[in-house]
């Protein structure tokens, strides 16, 4: 079905693995049509709880292929542009938890991946970086997810130097949540993914959206959009089920209404 991505479930966990290694995971138009593809599937999918974003080989990504800018018109560059920066709205108009999980490297647009997702696990060592400018091309499609998470200054500085940036870094900046040794990645990053997937899948959805929702909206708009999310959580059965189980000290059956 995919042929620049790989898709697994396993324990209501979606993994989609980025796996072309020999060409350092580029995006291409193919990888991001599959890219996408992959994650409405999985968004659609009752089974799946949370989606981890992980890569093949030395690397995350190396951003787009430069290839593909090549001997085209404004109009089709612009084309091939929103295809590449599809993912932006994608990602944060879905009801599923994401988590990248990096190692290596992360720069210009795969950088920008990894700053779409909710969470972000990396290995240390790991190297961040808005690279496009080094070779007179701009970062400035990651720009839109950096700068909501680090700000204009950090952004800029990212944007205008091309500077690389550690992952031990990334974590004090907040774009990352986790750094994990060398030859952990995979385990932090299923725990925190089994960690979200025993939550109500219900609450974990409506919480998400209502943080996406309410981020750029008047102090007062905001307000009322969390009010408006938790007297719907609270209206669930999971909700129900959840103060139960609390109470009887038991785990949780979660009924998924």
């Amino acid at each position: 079905m995919y042929e620049s991505i790989e898709v697994l479930i396993n324990n209501h966990i979606g993994f989609i693995t980025l796996a072309k290694p020999e060409n350092l995971n580029v995006f291409t138009s193919q990888l991001a049509r599959e890219l996408n593809d992959a994650l409405r599937d999985l968004d659609k999918n009752i089974d799946v709880r949370v989606i981890v974003i992980k890569a093949k080989g030395k690397g995350f990504s190396a951003g787009i292929d430069v290839s593909e800018l090549k001997d085209k018109t404004h109009m089709e560059l612009l084309e091939t542009t929103r295809l590449m920066e599809e993912m932006n709205l994608t990602l944060t108009s879905m009801k599923t938890p994401t988590i990248a999980s990096v190692k290596g490297f992360a720069v210009a647009n795969g950088f920008g991946l990894v700053a779409l997702c909710d969470l972000a696990v990396a290995e240390e060592g790991t190297k961040f970086g808005a690279t496009a400018i080094n070779v007179g091309l701009s970062c400035i499609g990651p720009a839109v997810a950096l700068s909501r998470i680090i700000g204009r200054k950090r952004t800029l500085e990212l944007l205008l130097t091309g500077r690389i940036i550690m992952a031990e870094e990334a974590l004090e900046w907040g774009l990352i949540n986790r750094v994990a040794p060398k030859g952990k990645l995979e385990e932090e990053t299923v725990n925190l993914a089994e960690e979200l997937a025993k939550k109500s899948p219900l609450a974990l959805q409506i919480t998400r959206e209502a943080f996406y929702k309410m981020s750029d909206l008047p102090l007062e708009k905001e307000i009322e959009v969390a009010n408006y999310a938790f007297a719907e959580i609270c209206t669930l059965k999971d909700a129900e089920e959840g103060i139960n189980a609390f109470l009887e000290k038991r785990q949780p059956n979660w009924k998924l209404k």
